[in-house]
Formats: structure tokens, sequence, C-alpha cells
């Protein structure tokens, strides 16, 4: 049986099933291992994390009146504050996915090629030029005004090798999404893009075997890897043309609101909307996308854990802003309708989250392929039973989806 509970009630010899926060914050890289040594309980209590899920058919159990949630009633939880996060305000309107993403897929690999460099600049010892960067990010400003998912889906593939420099275009498009959802416009919107592609750069600082390590990081390690942010600001504070935002974005992303973050465990006032900004942006990324120690959780997954144990961790009004940017059922969701058939999700709608728009391919009650089907769930008596997971179905959805 799977039990929440806090983390000052966490003894050796407790299955740990999975811990609720994100895998940057704590040195624990694997999903689920048995706490046996009094040195990991100590790691465990003293990371920041706040609760976890325990198995007790794998380990010991703990006192009733301590657990905190079930499964049942932590999905249930989720499933009422996302739904009233799920109404769609009348906003821009965005051209047709499909007719933006080749120009962003140039768009793409245009800022791989220019952060890379700017990356290896910063390896070397030699200043960044804020104002080169410029120009990039408006591009992908007016990717985003065009229509924000065809940019948002291709920045969240990468490989496990371009990792830190994909990951730093993907936060970048998210802040500027995120930040349009927030009604920030002009030098506002642009120094959250611009904070949000430097804010890692002081991973060029951090030893390839302790940042790309496949296995648990030491204390002295993990220690090591918490330096970045105070070595992001150190390389760009004296740099050209940066700004008061990018350098509070890069020290401060990954501080939380009930102030257990770090470098600095800023909470209240002193955290400003660009860092709790970045704080949310920085966390869904990393947990989409396939790390060499760890392989991403699905959009629709993390969105539903970020929701989970949001609070603490996130600005609440940060958080369902950032829902409303990129979806409950994100695009290029796996998902299960009413009927049994499986359909990709390929972009929102204009009515609810809960009703996006959909490719239907495939039936589970004949186990075959359909005549592909494009469906407004928004105008549709269908519905979505649940979100998949792709792997277990063996589906290629980049092919199905071109994205």
């Amino acid at each position: 049986m799977l039990k929440k509970i806090h983390v000052r009630d966490v003894r050796s010899g407790m299955f740990i099933h999975e811990i609720c926060g994100s895998w940057m914050d704590h040195p624990f890289w694997k999903k689920a291992f048995l706490l046996s040594a009094n040195e990991e309980l100590n790691t465990l209590k003293t990371c920041g994390i706040q609760e976890v899920w325990i198995d007790t058919e794998k380990g010991l159990d703990i006192e009733s009146e301590a657990v905190l949630s079930t499964p049942a009633e932590a999905n249930k939880k989720v499933e009422t504050e996302l739904s009233k996060i799920a109404e769609v305000s009348q906003g821009e309107s965005h051209l047709p996915i499909h007719e933006e993403l080749e120009r962003a897929r140039k768009l793409q690999a245009k800022s791989k090629k220019a952060v890379t460099s700017m990356f290896q600049e910063a390896r070397m010892g030699n200043a960044i030029k804020v104002n080169e960067a410029e120009p990039l990010v408006d591009r992908i400003n007016e990717s985003i005004t065009r229509n924000p998912e065809a940019f948002l889906n291709l920045a969240r593939l990468k490989t496990k090798d371009d990792y830190t420099y994909m990951h730093s275009i993907a936060v970048c498009a998210l802040m500027i999404a995120l930040g349009k959802q927030l009604g920030l416009t002009g030098s506002e919107l642009k120094n959250a893009g611009l904070a949000g592609l430097l804010h890692d750069v002081g991973k060029m600082l951090i030893p390839d075997e302790v940042l790309n390590k496949p296995g648990k990081l030491t204390d002295e390690e993990f220690e090591i890897i918490k330096q970045h942010p105070l070595k992001s600001w150190e390389i760009l504070h004296g740099s050209p043309d940066v700004t008061d935002v990018i350098l509070d974005v890069c020290l401060h992303h990954h501080e939380r609101v009930d102030g257990t973050g770090y470098p600095e465990r800023l909470s209240g006032k002193p955290l400003s909307l660009y860092a709790r900004m970045g704080a949310v942006c920085d966390v869904y990324d990393a947990l989409t996308s396939n790390r060499c120690y760890k392989n991403g959780w699905e959009p629709a997954e993390t969105i539903r854990k970020m929701a989970e144990w949001r609070e603490g961790h996130f600005d609440e009004r940060v958080f369902q802003a950032f829902v409303k940017t990129i979806g409950i059922y994100p695009s290029g969701t796996l998902v299960r309708l009413k009927s049994g058939r499986l359909a990709i999700v390929m972009e929102q709608s204009d009515k609810s989250l809960l009703t996006p728009i959909v490719k239907v391919f495939f039936s589970t009650k004949s186990n075959e392929p359909i005549m592909p089907e494009m469906l407004n769930l928004s105008r549709s008596q269908e519905s979505i039973a649940s979100a998949e997971d792709p792997a277990q179905w063996g589906f290629d959805l980049k092919q199905l989806t071109g994205f």
C-alpha cells in the first residue's frame, strides 16, 4: 500500500516509492529505493524535501495517524485543483500548429547553434554578450505569438547529450509564454526570455563527471551541483547589457516559496515574480526531459506531479498561469478517450483545458489502428478518460504528431 508521509516521519527500513519534488532538488535520482543507510536517511531529511510516498508492502509501515494522503485522495485533490484552472480565457488568436511547425523547427536549430556557442564562450572564461542574444529571444517570442505549442513541443524533445543547451532554449520559450499569460509585455517579456535562456550558464563551470553522473550523487557532489546558480550570477554580473532580472533568475530559480530552496532560502517579497516564474519553468522542462540518469515524465503526468506538491514549492498564481499556458493535457500527450479509442493531443481548444483538439488513431477494443481523425473535444460528446504512457503501447508519438 502506498502512503504519503512527512519526511520527518521517515525511518530506515522504509521503501521510498517516490520523493515529492523535482529530482533536481535532491541527490536521489532513482525513483524508488529501500532506505537502508543512516547516511541516506540524514540526506533525505536535510535536502529540503517535505513529503515522500512509501510502499508498505516493500518496507516498514508507519502509524496511521501520521499518513498525509493515500493515492486515491491525492489524485482526487489534484483533479479538483486542475479542474478549477481548466477554463480558458479568450486571448490572442493563433495560427494552427501545423502552419508554425516548420518555422519553429528551423528556429530551434538556429537557437541551439547560438546557445552552444555562447555557453562555450562561458566555459572558456570569456564574457557573454547579452545583447547578442536579444535577436534570438525576439524570434522565439514571435514564434510563441504565432503558436506557442509548436516551439514549446519541439524544445521539449532533446537528447541526453544536448540537454543543457536545449533546456536553456526550452526555459526561454516557457518564460515568454508564461509571461504573456501573466500580462508581461515589451522589455519585461524580453527580460523574462533572456533570463530563461541564460539561467543555467553556470553549469558550464560544473565538472561534467558530476553534472552528468548516471547514479546517486554523494552529499559533496550534490553541493557542487547546487553551486550553479551562483556561478551563473558570477559569469553574468559583469557582462555588458545584463539586467537585474536576468541576474535575479540565474541566482534564484531554485528557491521555493516556503524558503527551503537554495542558495539563499528566500521567501515572501524578496522572491521576485521572475524568480517564481523561473522555478516553475525550470522544473517542468527538467522533469519532462530524458537525462543520462533518468527518463523524463510525460507532460500530463508532470503537470499532475507538480500540482500534487506545488504547495511550498511554487507560487500559486504563477503555477495556475503556467498550467493555462501549456494545458492540463499538453500537446503531444497520449490519451484514452471514454469510447476506448486512443488519441494524441495536438493543441489546446479555446474552451477548456480539459477538451483539447486531438488526433484519434487507435482502437483499444480491436487493438488495431483506425483511420486518423481530428476531433475538437470542446465540440464533441467524446471526452478524455486518462492520460496514457506511450512507451507501454509502443507508439512513436513524434512520427504520429510531426513534432
